[in-house]
């Protein structure tokens, strides 16, 4: 006896449905509001950063004296970045890694750059703008 059509159909809408959530979801973080507060000029070093991922933001200073941020949700499966070293920052979920001074794709399994957040640096404090 063979499966009636609208088995099949709604087998297949329950597979599809399953296979949208694994790592198509981006994790829920908290968006903060422009004006706040994100680090210190001075907790940032120069070819480095910090992730804040209850931010929602990577805060990096790719040459002296000039701070950027970044989403820090990966683009491969919305995994948080782990971290910035050697001037990348990195994904550890699947081995991502992305350029500090403009958030491209330096190494996949992404292919698609971070989004770049708008900061002001105002005297030593870095801030959502």
């Amino acid at each position: 006896m063979g499966l009636s059509r609208r088995a099949v159909i709604a087998g297949a809408g329950l597979a599809a449905a399953g296979c949208s959530t694994y790592g198509g979801s981006t994790p829920q973080q908290t968006q903060a509001p422009a004006g706040t507060e994100l680090a210190k000029t001075a907790d940032i070093p120069p070819g480095g950063g910090i992730v804040l991922g209850d931010k929602g933001v990577v805060v990096v200073q790719p040459q002296e004296s000039t701070f950027k941020a970044f989403t820090s949700t990966c683009t491969h499966q919305g995994c948080t970045v782990a971290n910035v070293q050697g001037e990348m920052i990195n994904c550890t979920c699947h081995g991502s890694k992305f350029n500090i001074a403009d958030g491209t794709v330096a190494e996949g399994p992404a292919t698609q750059p971070l989004a770049e957040k708008k900061i002001a640096v105002q005297g030593d404090s870095i801030q959502l703008a």
